[in-house]
């Protein structure tokens, strides 16, 4: 870590162990409201994690394939997404069921980032197994039908959404920067006079940043809070991509964070072991942190539910 440039935002703190749940990959994180639980995955073991917001009650269910989100339905349920298929999960009864293949054909990928847009729909992405250049996509999951919005992308990553619905924003991890996309009025790409999307635009460059931007989530004033991955820390960006605060990690390669707790205050953040030869004591734990200590007024955005109709 000695190579890793100073951040030059302020530090509002250190977060700490929640679930010291040595994922190898954990990923996905999202906050249940109404049963006041967090849940995560560990997606190279195909395990769902579950725990109540001050890390009791930490249950794992294992999974018959790599997963690397649960989106929370309207009726309750999770949407799982996985390497090749998209499923529906009954959390209290375990029970599963086949959805909707998703790149089913396609034996050297899997799922990677996901999240529910402003519209109830769901965005996610694949990335090659071995992170090969150019084989991931990006899709949405509008009223139950999958659309492919863009391919050729590596580590498709920081999905998230503007409160009106008029941007959407990610990151392909291998180039540093995260996109801004201006939507239409039903949540889609704008297109342009052939009927092709137009094209992203950078938002963001966190080339300099220490780490690859992952994971990512807005909170109630527009500001993203990204993971850098390899840096040891989540970033708060303001609504121009500008870097304002962060906050620290004693694991080095967070991956994703979310807002829980009653007052969605509380940011989690998941981390992972993949890759390394000597993990430390909590890489792959889930950490927290409680941003009411360190910024007065401070809430997390809610993320929508998942309309499959």
């Amino acid at each position: 870590m000695s190579d890793v440039p100073t951040p030059s935002s302020p530090c509002l703190g250190d977060a700490r162990v929640c679930v010291d749940s040595r994922c190898e990959l954990g990923e996905g994180p999202g906050w249940d409201a109404e049963r006041g639980e967090l849940r995560w995955l560990n997606i190279l073991a195909g395990e769902l994690h579950r725990a109540g917001p001050e890390g009791l009650d930490h249950r794992v269910t294992p999974l018959d394939r790599r997963t690397s989100y649960a989106a929370l339905t309207e009726d309750g349920d999770y949407l799982l997404v996985a390497e090749n298929h998209l499923s529906s999960f009954d959390p209290q009864s375990g029970e599963t069921r086949p959805y909707l293949p998703f790149e089913a054909d396609n034996l050297v990928t899997r799922s990677n980032d996901a999240r529910v847009d402003t519209h109830g729909s769901l965005w996610l992405s694949t990335m090659g197994l071995g992170a090969e250049k150019g084989v991931g996509s990006l899709y949405r999951l509008h009223r139950g039908e999958l659309t492919c919005l863009r391919q050729g992308l590596t580590i498709p990553n920081a999905l998230c959404f503007s409160a009106d619905g008029k941007h959407a924003y990610f990151s392909d991890t291998a180039t540093g920067w995260v996109m801004r996309w201006a939507l239409d009025a039903v949540g889609f790409p704008k297109r342009n006079r052939d009927g092709a999307f137009i094209e992203p635009e950078p938002w963001a460059d966190l080339r300099q940043s220490g780490g690859g931007p992952d994971g990512a989530v807005m909170d109630a004033e527009g500001c993203m809070w990204i993971a850098l991955w390899g840096a040891g820390r989540v970033a708060r960006l303001n609504q121009s991509g500008k870097e304002i605060a962060h906050v620290a990690l004693p694991a080095s390669q967070p991956s994703c964070p979310v807002f829980g707790g009653h007052d969605l205050t509380k940011l989690y953040v998941t981390t992972a072991r993949e890759g390394m030869a000597d993990p430390r004591a909590h890489d792959g734990a889930l950490f927290v942190i409680d941003l009411a200590d360190h910024l007065p007024g401070f809430q997390g955005a809610v993320e929508p539910t998942l309309r499959l109709v």
